[in-house]
Formats: C-alpha cells, structure tokens, sequence
C-alpha cells in the first residue's frame, strides 16, 4: 500500500477569502487593544479549527448578547451579519460593538434596503436558518421580505398582483443552483428586478469553478470545511454534479476514508472560504503517510481583495 502512487489535484482558489481574513483579523486585533476576553456573537466564520485558535487567545462565543455576563467587554458580530435588531440590543446596554460583517454581505443588505425604499417586495433566495439569511432578513420590517429556497418554493409562492417584486440572494449559495432559481422567478414574474451586480461572492464562484474545473478528472473529491459551512457544504454538491459522484466533506471529526483513496488514481481536494490551508496540509500529510503523492495545483484565476479593517482597529 506504502508505494502505491496516487495523484492530487489541489484546487485553487481555495480556503480563505478576503472576508474571513478581514473577520479573523478583526477578533485578533480587538484582543490586542481591549485585552481578553472578547465576546464573538455567533461563530466569527464556520470553522471549528478557527474558532478554537481564537479562543485559546482571549475570544469567548456566545449566541446572544444577553449571555454575556460582563457587559463592559466588547462584543464582536460575526462575518455573516446581524438583523438591525443586535446593534439596536448592544446599544440598550450601552456594549461596545465591533462589526465584522463580510463587506460583500454589507452590500446585500444595503441593496435589500434601498429596493424596499423604492418600493419593492423583496424575494431573499438562500437557506432556512443560516445566520447570513437571518441577517438579511432582519434589516427589513417583517412582511416586506421572503424566502425562497429552491424551485419548489418558486412554484408555490404567491405574491400581490399589484407588488413590485426584487430579489436579492445570500453570498454563499451554488451559481448554478441559484441561476435555476432565478430562471423560474423570471418565468414566473417577467417584470422581476434584479440586482445591479451578483450577490454570490467572488469567492463562492471562484471555488465552484475551480472545482468544476477538475472534478471530473477525479476518482474521488475532498473538501476540507465544516458542516455548518454554507459554502464548504456548496462545494461538495458542485464536485458531485460536476462528474465526481464520489465527494465527501472533511471535517473536524471525519475518518479519512484511506481504504476507499487505496483504489483511486486521482483525488481532487479543494477548501471552503472559512477553512484555513493548514487543514489541507495536514489532510495531505495524512495521506501521504499511506501512498507516494504527486500534487499539481490548478489554478484558474488569482485573488488579491482585501478587506480593511475598522479604522479604530487599525
């Protein structure tokens, strides 16, 4: 088994995008100004590996504002924004906030405003319970935003003949997926307005395509994320449409599958944008324990955004 050669093809872009950075970053250097502890409402990015680092230096998570017990700390929003109702709740009582939304989201929930302001009901295609859609959907009045999340829910929606309807769409969702589902709101409402740039993110589309890219080349695909992570999770589902049935999450307490890795040939491995490059390192290393590796990285384009930091932080 030991001199078995097997051949990975490493997807890039990969791992983090500039928003994570710019949110890691935020945690870290409001520890180095304010001291520990630093309270994260809600995961700062879905990654458990990060989270973990973060807490080992001063970062304490909760899901509510109300669970912090020291209100004097200052309290940080995570990458995938917060309903205009938290900062609202840190206000009343009187906690120093730090917003570590993803720029990108900040732009979905800007856009979402002012199409209500014009007076457009707003369609939000993305995913039950994910905090970027619970963020999107609290920056307007109840009512006046609903969401779709697939093409079923397209067909059995029903809207006031007399609204004018918008739609914008989480950041981390499947191009190709999200691109089905606006085909069928088109069909459905021709006067729909969309967006005057797309919301998925760079990021989200630079890993779809990059692992589309190669996919079909492998016998079986990896991507290093976690399970909670709406993008790690797309990335997955993509390789698998994208000729590689054979597609796994690895995740924190995953078993790497080398019995099944023994009868490939060619593995694909690719990240998600909250998923640090140490864990497909340390994934690599694994395998390379067990059989001879020759790694080509394919690369279809290259990122360089970055994100600034809040002024005060920096």
């Amino acid at each position: 088994m030991k001199n078995k050669e097997i051949k990975i093809l490493l997807a890039a872009p990969r791992g983090f995008c500039a928003g994570v950075e710019r949110a890691i970053e935020i945690v870290k250097k409001s520890i180095a100004k304010y001291g520990a502890p630093v309270y994260v409402r809600h995961e700062i990015v879905h990654n458990k590996y990060v989270v973990d680092n973060l807490k080992k230096i001063g970062a304490i998570f909760v899901e509510e504002l109300n669970e912090i017990k020291d209100k004097s700390r200052p309290v940080i929003f995570s990458a995938h924004g917060v309903p205009k109702s938290i900062p609202i709740e840190a206000d009343s009582f009187k906690m120093e906030y730090i917003d570590a939304t993803c720029p990108l989201v900040s732009k979905v929930h800007r856009e979402a405003e002012n199409l209500h302001k014009a007076g457009y009901h707003i369609i939000l295609i993305g995913h039950h319970n994910h905090p970027e859609v619970i963020g999107t959907m609290g920056q307007l009045p109840k009512g006046c935003i609903d969401l779709i999340q697939n093409e079923e829910d397209v067909k059995n929606y029903k809207s006031d003949k007399e609204k004018k309807i918008a739609y914008v769409t989480q950041t981390t969702l499947s191009v190709d997926d999200t691109k089905n589902i606006i085909n069928a709101l088109k069909n459905k409402y021709p006067n729909l307005k969309e967006p005057s740039k797309e919301d998925i993110c760079y990021a989200t589309t630079n890993r779809q395509s990059a692992v589309k890219n190669i996919a079909k080349k492998c016998d079986m695909f990896f991507v290093l994320g976690s399970r909670n992570s709406s993008n790690s999770v797309r990335l997955v589902e993509v390789a698998q449409q994208s000729g590689c049935p054979n597609s796994e999450l690895i995740h924190s307490e995953s078993v790497i599958p080398l019995k099944k890795i023994e009868n490939c040939k060619t593995i694909g491995i690719s990240s998600g944008a909250s998923a640090p490059d140490i864990l497909v390192e340390d994934f690599i290393n694994k395998i390379k324990t067990k059989f001879s590796v020759k790694i080509n990285e394919v690369e279809i384009v290259k990122e360089n955004i970055i994100f600034k930091v809040p002024g005060k932080l920096s």
